[in-house]
């Protein structure tokens, strides 16, 4: 049994990246450094800074993804999106299975100890320093995290186009990153982890079983 999507590949693709990436984005590291930069700096500097590094390593991911598609045969693609997707699935739910009470205050420490290590050279009140300050955490902090990998595996699916997955995926990190910046300290505190890594692990297993039945097809 599959989990039916929308038909238009675009509109699937946007529905599809914003859901994963809003859900895998929250009480991320990036979330909880964008949550302290903005309670050290202007909010506004913050999230541009932010979303900027956030849409950087989205490109960086799309073009992973998409690197992939045209490198293998179309044949093997939907069984590599499958493969990929189910794959990550069992990774979040076995993560999610093993987590410790508190893992979203762990993330936040880290984000926290990021953070004043790079405040430590010097006063950074320039709106362009707190911009690029917020870029170079975030940039760093994302790349190789749970929502870049996502971001790959979402592109390798034939079924999802790039202007949909591009528009969904930015979306979700444009809304994580306001909710940071504006309504951070009291969304922090009600973030479960566990609940987060379990609900992205059954998205991905619908995105596999979807893709599965492409592959069948």
């Amino acid at each position: 049994m599959t989990v039916p999507l929308p038909s238009d590949p675009g509109v699937a693709a946007f529905g599809a990246s914003l859901t994963a990436i809003t859900l895998a984005e929250l009480g991320d590291k990036t979330f909880f450094m964008a949550l302290i930069l903005a309670a050290r700096h202007r909010a506004r500097d913050v999230f541009i800074g932010s979303f900027a590094a956030l849409a950087a390593v989205t490109l960086i991911s799309l073009g992973l993804g998409y690197g992939l598609r045209e490198l293998l045969p179309q044949s093997v693609v939907p069984w590599l999106a499958a493969a990929l997707f189910l794959g990550f699935a069992l990774k979040l739910l076995f993560d999610a299975r093993r987590m410790l009470a508190g893992e979203a205050e762990e993330e936040e420490k880290e984000a926290e100890e990021a953070v004043n290590e790079a405040e430590s050279r010097g006063r950074i009140s320039t709106t362009s320093a707190v911009i690029w300050e917020a870029f170079a955490l975030v940039f760093i902090a994302e790349l190789g995290d749970r929502t870049q990998f996502a971001t790959i595996f979402l592109a390798t699916a034939p079924a999802f186009t790039f202007a949909g997955l591009l528009a969904g995926t930015l979306a979700g990190h444009a809304l994580v990153t306001w909710l940071a910046v504006g309504a951070g300290k009291w969304i922090g505190g009600r973030i479960s982890e566990q609940v987060l890594y379990r609900l992205s692990g059954g998205l991905f297993i619908a995105f596999g079983f979807f893709s599965l039945h492409q592959a069948i097809a």
